[in-house]
């Protein structure tokens, strides 16, 4: 009698009241606030197509893929913007089916043509690197042309960059120790030579003790990422640069150490993924660009340059 009981609870549990404990369970695991947003987001939309009181036990693969469909007639979403939300829903609603709560069933994307990611051009990069006068500019400018320089020397997130700690900088062994990073794995990367000296400068200004995060508002307190998207915004665009994306700096990292050939092992470990599939995505997108020089680096061009042949007989 109890079994049946329990049964019928399952059967009868509500969508909100079941998310409430995917909530909790995401808490438990100590996922960030951003990504506990995101799984709101994706599932407010869900919600909106099936409705708060419909059967939580009723969720089948026909439900998936009427979803799919409105998301294509009542939302413009692109088909890359769909998978993020499918992405979403399917981690939520695995969390379901493991709690009995509704039947197993496969979910998976649609077939969707990435975009080329956007980069920083050398003539943009140009002008944003040009260091501004540290007698007449601001501590703000100064302050962002340094983010600038270490962005694109490290390819770091934004949350990253403003929970990064004076302390964390090894300028002896030229090392970089991220705390705070997406997957929640710490890990240390090098530092390049260009950037420790900009760094090295910048602390003589920003001074500061051991504990204190590296960049700080004119108090002296730690800069927030509102405050660093505005100033980054501002900054480009005065520079006559209208990309003002902090992400962009990490794909224009990524091209660039591919172009100049750099293995993706060591680039995935610098830009934090805990796979390579993100890396083979900027592999593919940027497979164009490989071409440019393709014959000058080319092992068997060099070797015919440098080599006379037998002539064949006629």
């Amino acid at each position: 009698m109890k079994k049946i009981k329990m049964k019928q609870e399952v059967k009868n549990k509500n969508p909100n009241e079941a998310f409430t404990e995917f909530k909790k369970h995401c808490t438990i695991k100590n996922l960030s606030e951003k990504t506990i947003k995101y799984y709101d987001e994706c599932f407010l939309s869900f919600l909106k197509f099936y409705g708060e009181t419909n059967p939580l036990a009723d969720i089948s693969k026909d439900t998936i893929d009427d979803y799919i469909i409105y998301l294509r007639t009542n939302t413009g979403f692109n088909d890359v913007s769909i998978n993020t939300r499918l992405r979403g829903i399917r981690t939520i609603l695995k969390h379901f089916m493991e709690l009995g709560y509704i039947e197993d069933f496969k979910i998976s994307l649609i077939e969707a043509e990435k975009p080329l990611k956007e980069t920083y051009t050398d003539e943009e990069l140009e002008l944003l690197l040009k260091k501004p006068n540290i007698k007449t500019c601001s501590f703000p400018e100064y302050r962002t042309w340094v983010i600038v320089n270490y962005l694109l020397s490290t390819a770091n997130r934004l949350s990253t960059i403003t929970n990064i700690k004076i302390e964390d900088l090894n300028f002896d062994d030229e090392l970089l120790q991220l705390k705070k990073v997406k997957n929640k794995k710490q890990y240390i990367i090098p530092m390049s030579t260009s950037l420790a000296k900009i760094l090295q400068e910048y602390l003589m200004y920003r001074k500061g003790k051991s504990e204190d995060y590296l960049f700080c508002t004119v108090e002296g307190e730690k800069l927030s990422t509102n405050t660093l998207e505005s100033n980054i915004r501002r900054y480009n665009l005065k520079r006559g640069v209208s990309k003002t994306s902090i992400h962009l700096f990490r794909h224009t990292f990524a091209k660039k150490w591919i172009l100049a050939g750099g293995d993706i092992f060591r680039l995935q470990k610098i830009l934090g993924h805990s796979s390579l599939d993100v890396v083979r995505e900027y592999l593919n997108m940027f497979s164009d660009d490989l071409k440019i020089s393709f014959n000058k680096f080319n092992p068997l061009e060099q070797f015919k340059t440098n080599k006379n042949y037998i002539k064949m007989r006629k």
